[in-house]
């Protein structure tokens, strides 16, 4: 039965639940409360040059292929992909540097130098993250997950014992590789969902194997593209995406979402809603008034935030030959980075730091003989009250410092366009918790590895997706989350109509 839905929030993951839901014969509404949708994937622009303001690297293109299909319709006729080799560009601080690449050949040529004995073993451990990848096709890629429960409905004991479950994600690098370096590169991987890999479960990294098995990819024209080719498609299917509306509450009557009301006082009717706002933060700022949010939130509290970022957008008149389209400058203690982020909650002394360059692989990106760089650095989440303002001048000094020193020269002088993010704006503008970048952190003692569950359990009507639900944060993750929701909404009103049916039938 078509129903009435409203999605609050045009990030990926409302705007691909929004196709899946339109897909299926509903009437589809979307309120995103910024001048753009598309979310932490967006775009800022000043001087001649372009920025992706969010994510940079896309993996796993198939889940936007599978949506678009869903649709009826193909992706490349919405967007082009093209593929990215080598795919990083590695650097430490004892000089030693190592491209990343998908080519075997290529990539075991370099390890070789670094790591003879490590050269050996990377078959072996890729073998290893591509098992762990292909056991989740079974289920964490293709339903919505809330627990362990669930993952038990769709694999024997032998296979969830086969996912490595006493380990942790660093625990199963260390079985393969020695090199100080190459472990800490390889758990590095696990910053795709913003974790910690002293802490994530093993079967993660299979993160390794989505990357160098199956690709990493840029958008043509730069990665907001993949939120302009969805929203294309929801004009096609004649979903209203409402920008400048943000919403100030969802109206409820007891365990019923009845609608919402936007802050300017509009009134729109729904048979329920789907939030791409954060949970937590849902629950503390839209159903606020409800009696259960308190104890919602309190519950809710094992899954914590995810790192926050540092970001600078340099606009710099210069081309730094070192530099690939992706680029990582590692610190010289990962136990120590790690420890002081997620532990201590305090910003790393010497943090790694991401250089994406566009322009490298898209010239329209920057100016004639310049460069667009594109700076990261991850940073402990907000906690209540705090403002990262304080120490974003020393953080950026700190930062540039180091780039300086790792081989960028006179970076400071050659830039003539900046933008800074810190975790205030991204909280700010995207309602994360504490300004979370991916989400939920995924930590094996807080919340054995899995996300908020996309159904609420205070509203019967009310879903959620994006990165603080399965499967989790990432472009192809909050995108694949939108649509297992708009799956398990569509599993949902089948079974409630069937049980509507029955229980209206007359006796025989």
């Amino acid at each position: 039965m078509k129903k009435k839905i409203v999605v609050i929030g045009g990030g990926l993951g409302g705007l691909s639940s929004a196709i899946r839901l339109a897909a299926d014969g509903n009437e589809v509404i979307v309120l995103e409360k910024n001048e753009r949708a598309g979310g932490k994937l967006n775009v800022r622009s000043g001087k001649g040059y372009s920025f992706d303001t969010g994510p940079s690297i896309l993996t796993m293109p198939w889940v936007l292929e599978q949506l678009f299909s869903s649709a009826g319709r193909r992706l490349e006729d919405y967007m082009t992909l093209t593929r990215v080799e080598p795919q990083w560009r590695t650097f430490f601080e004892n000089g030693v540097s190592l491209d990343i690449s998908g080519d075997l050949p290529e990539m075991l040529k370099g390890l070789q130098d670094i790591s003879p004995e490590d050269a050996q073993e990377f078959l072996s451990y890729l073998q290893y993250c591509q098992k762990m990848y292909d056991l989740n096709a079974k289920s964490f890629y293709s339903k919505s997950l809330s627990g362990l429960s669930d993952l038990r409905t769709h694999h024997s004991m032998k296979e969830l014992m086969a996912m490595d479950p006493f380990r942790t994600m660093h625990q199963s690098t260390s079985r393969f590789i020695q090199n100080k370096h190459l472990r800490q590169l390889f758990d590095f991987f696990i910053m795709y969902i913003g974790s910690s890999p002293y802490a994530a479960p093993a079967v993660l990294s299979q993160l390794v194997y989505v990357q160098m098995g199956l690709g990493i990819y840029y958008v043509e024209g730069g990665m907001y593209n993949i939120a302009k080719g969805m929203l294309k498609l929801l004009a096609e299917q004649g979903v209203e995406v409402r920008t400048n509306a943000p919403v100030a509450s969802i109206n409820t009557k007891g365990s019923v979402a009845t609608g919402v009301t936007l802050e300017d006082g509009t009134v729109i009717d729904a048979d329920l809603i789907v939030s791409n706002l954060e949970a937590i933060p849902a629950y503390q700022t839209l159903v606020k008034e409800h009696s259960g949010s308190a104890d919602t939130v309190k519950k809710l509290t094992k899954y914590a935030p995810t790192v926050s970022g540092l970001v600078l957008l340099l606009g710099v008149d210069k081309q730094y030959e070192q530099l690939l389209h992706h680029n990582f400058f590692f610190s010289s203690d990962p136990e120590k980075e790690f420890q002081q982020i997620f532990e201590q909650g305090i910003p790393a002394d010497d943090p790694t730091i991401y250089i994406g360059v566009s322009s490298k692989s898209d010239p329209t990106q920057a100016p004639e003989g310049k460069e667009n760089l594109f700076v990261l650095t991850h940073v402990p989440p907000l906690k209540p009250g705090e403002s990262w303002e304080p120490l974003k001048e020393k953080y950026r000094d700190k930062v540039l410092t180091k780039l300086e020193m790792m081989g960028l020269s006179d970076l400071r002088s050659h830039i003539e366009f900046e933008y800074t993010f810190i975790p205030d704006d991204l909280q700010r503008l995207y309602g994360s918790n504490g300004g979370s970048i991916y989400g939920v952190v995924t930590d094996r003692k807080l919340n054995s590895g899995f996300k908020i569950p996309s159904k609420s359990d205070l509203i019967d009507n009310l879903y959620f997706v994006g990165g603080s639900t399965h499967p989790g944060g990432g472009v192809p993750m909050v995108t694949l989350s939108g649509q297992l929701t708009a799956d398990l909404i569509k599993e949902h009103t089948a079974r409630d109509s069937k049980g509507s049916n029955s229980s209206s039938a007359p006796a025989m």
